[in-house]
């Protein structure tokens, strides 16, 4: 650690380590040119707290001990055959337009394991959904959510789910391809219950629960 606090991990590939990042003190930088490989990363630390630029991630596991609340990092990693454990919101992938920063326009997301994550407010970019083994209720995801924007509209949503979430589907990034929320944390925000939102989240193939 330098004396700014910062951990920094670059310039190197790490195989079948686990690294316990956990130093609330600390700012976790991780990349460039870092490769991990079967590795096991603990994450308990704060989103400001932990920095991505361009790292690789492959069969990696992350248990996330620490919720990292709108976290957008993810978008300057490439991750394949990962498995993530935790509370997660935020976004993975490859959105180009999010940032200029060099880092961000090599995002990557494929064959990764989100089922035993709890994920509110998680959208994934520019990827195939198919790869990944996205968290069923009481999570629940909208596939293509921007082209099925007019037919969620078509139905009446309990509390106020319908006007603040589902009318601005069309207002999400065009390379968004999927968007999952957990329905208690979201019903209490929308002024309505994880039953009534599942009664309506029902009527559509659109969405996997």
């Amino acid at each position: 650690m330098d004396w700014l606090g910062n951990v920094i991990f670059e310039n190197r590939e790490i195989e079948n380590e686990r690294l316990e990042l956990t130093d609330k003190k600390a700012n976790y930088i991780l990349g460039p040119n870092l490769t991990l490989k079967n590795c096991t990363l603990v994450l308990k630390v704060s989103a400001r707290r932990l920095s991505l630029k361009q790292p690789r991630f492959i069969d990696c596991t992350f248990e996330v001990k620490q919720e990292l609340k709108n976290y957008q990092s993810w978008l300057a990693a490439f991750l394949k055959g990962c498995r993530f454990k935790g509370a997660l919101s935020g976004d993975f992938g490859h959105w180009p337009e999010y940032s200029s920063l060099p880092w961000y326009q090599h995002g990557f997301i494929e064959d990764c394991d989100f089922s035993e994550a709890r994920l509110d407010g998680c959208r994934f970019h520019g990827c195939d959904p198919a790869t990944l083994r996205l968290p069923r209720w009481p999570c629940f995801t909208f596939l293509d959510p921007i082209a099925r924007a007019p037919e969620l509209r078509g139905v009446k949503w309990p509390g106020i789910f319908g006007d603040v979430i589902v009318d601005n589907l069309h207002t999400d990034p065009p390379s968004t391809r999927t968007l999952t929320y957990h329905a208690p944390s979201v019903a209490k925000r929308m002024e309505t219950t994880d039953e009534e939102l599942r009664a309506v989240i029902e009527k559509f193939d659109c969405i996997i629960y």
